[in-house]
Formats: structure tokens, C-alpha cells, sequence
């Protein structure tokens, strides 16, 4: 396959083998696949089918085996643990199951870290981190506390943080893991509107079969090979609707 302008990811027979003893193990098993931009993708699996190795592996976490990895048009495999780090600071969001917020920090300044990191001075990034919130429904939650907050508020201010940079990718690992269904249904909706608003593309890791039939695109994962990349763009959804 052809790399076009719209491609923002392209996999190549990608492998992962660890050594366990005198046993080979492998966690990915020749994945290849393409995510074009402004496109959610989930990637859904059992325990140990190779879906986090996958993410892992995508975001510059972990080495691969074998197998190209080309995210917005640079061959993350060839990178050093240097240029990597640069990379994700530059290209790359993250929400993670655990939300990772500072306790001691309020909305605003959870969400404005990554731009401190980067030099941002105070006043600008107080401004764009505000406006990241008002995008997930927080505008007035700016000055609370994690403690102060409900799980999928916590988890909203994640999702604010990973898109303060305006990443070209936003990489999620079980985002609703520490949520109740309600609540998850709610931040799966969220993310689908974030997707089309800002044409973001977003690739999400989950062992649930109903969260991942809300992205574009379904990739199915066991054994460490792919057994199903599913177009779920000609389904008819309300979503829309719905978080107006």
C-alpha cells in the first residue's frame, strides 16, 4: 500500500518477541494497518492479545522487534530514546485509564502542564488550557482539585490535557477503565465529538467490544495478529445530537 496525504499512521509487519527462558513469545505477531487523519480508531482485545504492546509501540514506548511504525511521516522505529522523547512531546497526546493528574494542582494548571514543560509562558498557557476545558464541558470546574471532582471529571480534564498541544495523535489506554458505565458512555461521546470537531485523530486501546464500536475504525487484535479491521463510518449514530 501507497502512503497518501491523509495517512497520519502506517504500520508495517510489525513484531514484537520477548524471551522468556528458552521460549520465544510473541506479542505481535506481523501487524500491518493504516489510520488516516481525523479518524478514531479503537483497538479492542482479550488480556495478553497484544493491544497495549501495540499502543506501546506506536507512542515510541517500547522498541519493536521488527516492522516499520510511520507516524506523521517519520519512522519512529529508527529513532533513538532521545529523539523519541522529542517526538511525543511535539506529535503525540496521551489519557490513561488512571487519569495521572497532579493532586495538588487545579483543573487549569493539570491541563496547562504540558505547555509549561514546553516554555509556555504563564498567561498563555492559563488561556489555552481554560479554552481546552470549555471544549470538554469544564469551564466550571477550572479551579478544583482532583479530590474535588467526580471520576469522569478527572477523566475529562485528561482528555484536556492530551489535546492542550493540539497533538496530530491522541493515544488512549482504556480511558473508561475507572468509570461506570454511564459515565463511560458519556466520555466515549466526548471523544467522538472532539474526533469530528477538531478532526483529531485518536486511537484507543479496550478489552470492551460496546466502547470500541464507537470509533471509525475497529481493529480487532488476538494472538498478537489482527483478525478484524471493521469500517464503522456507515452506521447511523445520534451521538450528535446528543452532547448539543
Amino acid at each position: 500500500m501507497s502512503e497518501t496525504k491523509d495517512m497520519v499512521i502506517r504500520v508495517r509487519d510489525l513484531y514484537k518477541i520477548y524471551r522468556l527462558g528458552e521460549t520465544r513469545v510473541r506479542a505481535l505477531n506481523g501487524v500491518s494497518f493504516d489510520i488516516d487523519r481525523g479518524v478514531f480508531c479503537s483497538v479492542v482485545g482479550t488480556s495478553g492479545s497484544g493491544k497495549s504492546t501495540l499502543l506501546n509501540m506506536m507512542a515510541g514506548l517500547e522498541p519493536a522487534t521488527k516492522g516499520q511504525i510511520v507516524i506523521a511521516g517519520q519512522h519512529i522505529e529508527r529513532m533513538n530514546e532521545s529523539q523519541l522523547v522529542t517526538f511525543r512531546r511535539e506529535h503525540v497526546g496521551f489519557i490513561f485509564q488512571s487519569y495521572n493528574l497532579m493532586p495538588t494542582m487545579n483543573s487549569i494548571e493539570n491541563v496547562a502542564l504540558p505547555l509549561a514543560f514546553r516554555g509556555v509562558d504563564r498567561k498563555t498557557r492559563n488561556k489555552k488550557a481554560e479554552e481546552t476545558l470549555e471544549l470538554v464541558g469544564l469551564e466550571r470546574f477550572k479551579k478544583n482539585l482532583p479530590n474535588q471532582m467526580s471520576g469522569g471529571q478527572q477523566q475529562r480534564v485528561g482528555i484536556a490535557r492530551a489535546l492542550v498541544l493540539d497533538p496530530e495523535i491522541v493515544f488512549a489506554d482504556e480511558p473508561t477503565g475507572n468509570l461506570d458505565s454511564k459515565t463511560s458512555e458519556e466520555v466515549m461521546g466526548l471523544m467522538q465529538r472532539i474526533v469530528e470537531d477538531k478532526h483529531q485523530t485518536l486511537i484507543m486501546v479496550t478489552h470492551d467490544d460496546h466502547l470500541a464500536s464507537y470509533a471509525d475504525i475497529m481493529i480487532r487484535i488476538s494472538d498478537g495478529k489482527i483478525t478484524e479491521n471493521i469500517d464503522n463510518r456507515k452506521r447511523d449514530t445520534n451521538w450528535i445530537e446528543y452532547f448539543r
